[in-house]
C-alpha cells in the first residue's frame, strides 16, 4: 500500500510562510497581437479547412453580437449577452474537441454552439423565445441549448454548471466511452463555492473534465486585480487542488487551441482534469443591461482592442496565404446578410402555444397543473390587452 503523502513531508526546524501571492504562472502565447509567431514558437498543427471554419465562426459570432445587441436597444429582444473580444477563447477550445463531448456554458460560449454547428436560424429562434425555439420559450436569450450538439442548456445562477461538469465527467469515466466534459465560466464564477467544491472533486476522483476559466478582467462591475483575488488570478488555485493546470492568453486562437489539444488528451487518457486559465477581455458590456464606461476607462478598452483576436489571427491566415482581405470582406458581408435575414425571419414566428406552459415535466401533466393552466387562459382572456400575442391564441384550437 502507497505510503500517505502526509508522511512524506518534508521536516524544517525554523518558521518559513510561504507567500502564495508571490506564486506566478506564465501565460502560454504562440500568436503575437501582430498577428505574428512567437519567436521559437510552434504553430499547432491545423489544416487550411479547419483554420478557415475557425475564422468563419468567429465573423459569425462578431457579427451575431453585433446585431443583436443592436436589436436589443430597438426592442426586438428583451436581453443580450455579448462575446465581443472573448471569441477565440470559445471557439479556438470548440475546435480541439471531438463532437461527443460534453460542453457546458456560462453565458458567452455562443462561439462554441456555432462551430458545433448549431445554425443562424436557431440562435434566432432561441433569442427571440418563438415556437421553434428547442427550449420553447422557457428561457432568457442567451441561455441557449442543444442535445443533439452534446451542449447543456445554458442557466443563469452563476458557478451552477462547474460542479455538474464535475459529476457529468465522473460519469464519463464510469461509460469508459473516451470521452470528456469541458466547462467554462468567467473569473467572477470562480469566487463562488461551487468552484472550489467541483475541483476538489474532479481532482479527488480524477475525471476527465476540462474547466476554461475566462478571465476577462471584470465580474460585471468588479475588476479582477486588486477586488477579486490577492493571489495570481485562478490558475494556481488549479494547482493547489493537485490538477494540471496551464494558463494562456485567451485572445491567441492557436495557443487555445493547443492547450485545450493537450488537455483532453490529458481527460481522456489519464483521466487528469485540467484548469485552464484563458487571459482575455470583455470588450461590451457585461450584458445589455450594463454601461461600463461607469467602472473602466475608453483608453483601457481601447488598447484591449489592439489585441482583437478576430483581427489577429485575420493577419495570421493572409500571411499564410490561407485568407485575403478581400476574402475576409466577402465572408462578412455574407454573414451578415444571414444574420440579418435569420432576425427578421424570426421576430414574425408565434410564441409558443400556452399549452407548452405544462409540458415536459411529467409524462402526462397532473390534474393540478391542467387546472393552473385554465385558471391562466381564463385570466388571459379577462385581460386580452395585457397579453395580444397569447390571447390570440387561447381560442380556436391553434397551435
Amino acid at each position: 500500500m502507497a505510503k500517505d503523502k502526509q508522511h512524506q513531508l518534508e521536516i524544517v526546524t525554523e518558521p518559513n510562510f510561504l507567500d502564495g501571492s508571490a506564486l506566478t504562472i506564465p501565460m502560454l502565447q504562440i500568436l503575437k497581437e501582430d498577428g505574428t509567431l512567437q519567436k521559437n514558437a510552434t504553430a499547432p498543427e491545423l489544416d487550411q479547412e479547419l483554420a478557415l471554419k475557425m475564422f468563419d465562426t468567429m465573423q459569425f459570432i462578431r457579427i451575431l453580437d453585433e446585431r443583436m445587441i443592436a436589436a436589443q436597444r430597438q426592442g426586438r429582444i428583451s436581453f443580450y449577452l455579448s462575446s465581443l473580444g472573448e471569441e477565440a477563447a470559445s471557439i479556438g477550445s470548440a475546435a480541439a474537441l471531438d463532437s461527443g463531448d460534453m460542453i457546458m456554458g456560462q453565458y458567452r460560449e455562443q462561439g462554441a454552439l456555432a462551430y458545433r454547428g448549431f445554425t443562424v436560424e436557431q440562435f434566432m429562434d432561441q433569442l427571440f423565445s418563438n415556437e421553434r425555439d428547442l427550449g420553447k420559450g422557457r428561457q432568457m436569450p442567451v441561455h441557449y441549448g442543444s442535445a443533439d450538439l452534446n451542449f447543456m442548456t445554458i442557466a443563469s445562477p452563476l458557478a451552477t454548471q462547474i460542479p455538474q461538469a464535475s459529476g457529468y465527467a465522473y460519469g464519463q469515466k464510469m461509460d469508459g466511452n473516451g470521452k470528456c466534459t469541458i466547462c467554462y465560466f468567467g473569473e467572477g464564477a470562480a469566487s463562488e463555492g461551487d468552484f472550489h467544491a467541483a475541483l476538489n472533486m474532479a481532482a479527488v476522483y480524477k475525471v476527465p473534465a476540462i474547466f476554461f476559466c475566462r478571465n476577462n478582467g471584470y465580474a460585471i462591475s468588479t475588476p479582477s486585480q486588486g477586488e477579486q483575488y490577492a493571489g495570481d488570478g485562478i490558475a494556481p488555485r488549479g494547482v493547489a487542488y493537485g490538477m494540471k493546470t496551464i494558463r494562456v492568453d485567451g485572445n491567441d486562437i492557436l495557443a487555445v487551441y493547443q492547450a485545450t489539444q493537450l488537455a483532453r488528451k490529458l481527460a481522456v487518457e489519464e483521466n487528469e482534469p485540467v484548469l485552464i486559465e484563458g487571459m482575455s477581455y470583455r470588450m461590451a458590456g457585461h450584458s445589455t443591461s450594463d454601461d461600463p464606461t461607469g467602472y473602466r476607462t475608453r483608453e483601457e478598452e481601447d488598447a484591449w482592442r489592439a489585441k482583437d483576436p478576430l483581427a489577429r489571427f485575420q493577419t495570421y491566415l493572409i500571411n499564410k496565404k490561407w485568407l485575403t482581405e478581400a476574402d475576409a470582406d466577402e465572408i462578412f458581408a455574407e454573414k451578415k446578410a444571414a444574420v440579418l435575414a435569420a432576425l427578421k425571419k424570426a421576430e414574425k414566428v408565434p410564441a409558443p402555444h400556452i399549452d407548452e406552459l405544462i409540458n415536459d415535466v411529467y409524462d402526462t401533466p397532473p390534474q393540478q397543473l391542467k387546472e393552473q393552466l385554465e385558471e391562466l387562459k381564463a385570466h388571459i382572456r379577462k385581460y386580452p390587452e395585457a397579453y395580444p400575442k397569447t390571447a390570440s391564441r387561447i381560442d380556436g384550437g391553434e397551435k
